[in-house]
């Protein structure tokens, strides 16, 4: 066993046996949470470097670890991972010849590129027609029409 999961408040502990467990609702989980908060697909956990870490798979209630909302982390022993609303304890001894985890850095990237949304910036010094020019250049992802007619508005000066 690579390590556990101990529910906060009680019950069995889940053992974690892979080093890559894919956890949600559907009964092809590694584990399965049959909880109606818990997305088909919510999260994955993976041992990479002797250290657990957990990615969040685009859940609808997302995870937290010691209380703190995130995408991925790194998880040491006897951290507090909650999953929806379900909270667990991690357990599993650290590798001897295992490197401590680096941080990722949260202000590494920004919201907008985190969203996928990340708009580049121009001069307003730069004439129109390079300015269409380097727009065009760059892919922008947006949800709807809208927010592009938004966007080509907010960018007109």
């Amino acid at each position: 066993m690579l390590g556990q999961l101990i529910p906060v408040g009680g019950g069995d502990p889940i053992p974690m046996n892979r080093p890559k467990l894919l956890v949600g609702r559907r009964s092809s989980c590694d584990i399965k949470l049959d909880f109606q908060n818990i997305s088909s697909h919510h999260c994955e956990f993976e041992l990479r470097d002797g250290y657990w870490h957990i990615r969040d798979l685009g859940s609808s209630n997302g995870i937290k670890v010691n209380g703190e909302r995130c995408d991925s982390m790194c998880v040491t022993p006897g951290d507090t991972v909650t999953i929806a609303k379900h909270t667990f304890t991690i357990e599993y001894n650290v590798a001897a010849d295992a490197a401590a985890p680096e941080e990722e850095n949260t202000f590494s990237r920004s919201l907008m590129e985190k969203a996928g949304l990340e708009v580049e910036r121009r001069s307003s010094k730069e004439p129109k027609s390079s300015q269409a020019a380097s727009s065009k250049s760059k892919q922008v992802r947006r949800a709807t029409t809208e927010d592009d007619f938004i966007m080509d508005w907010l960018n007109d000066e």
